[in-house]
């Protein structure tokens, strides 16, 4: 199985980072396209300046963000969200549904058992 870098858990977590990104691209265009306060060389550049390094500079944050995100989730012990600092918590692996597997069979043969001995 090939493993994407960004992966569907990842996107929603940069989703916080690309709504500003939109927005910003919209005020970039819209100001292109509709130049409501004319054109001055020294104050548009500093507008444009401003908006296109926020966006460039919130972009380079993104990337590393979903990098850094998606190397801990590889590297670091994974927990379901919120649970982290909950005392007993089980860390989700890689081999999930081999542990999954051997919940199953454990509880298979408990009811079992306890099926005959009430029996």
């Amino acid at each position: 199985m090939v493993s994407k870098t960004f992966d569907k858990e990842t996107m929603l977590d940069l989703t916080v980072n690309m709504v500003p990104l939109v927005i910003i691209l919209f005020f970039v265009v819209g100001f292109t396209l509709f130049n409501p306060f004319g054109f001055e060389s020294l104050t548009s550049g500093l507008q444009y300046g401003i908006m296109i390094g926020s966006f460039v500079l919130l972009a380079v944050l993104t990337y590393l963000s979903g990098k850094a995100i998606a190397g801990s989730e590889k590297t670091d012990t994974v927990y379901l969200p919120g649970q982290a600092t909950v005392p007993g918590a089980q860390p989700i692996h890689s081999e999930h549904e081999d542990t999954t597997a051997e919940l199953e069979e454990s509880t298979d043969a408990e009811t079992v058992e306890s099926a005959e001995g009430s029996a």
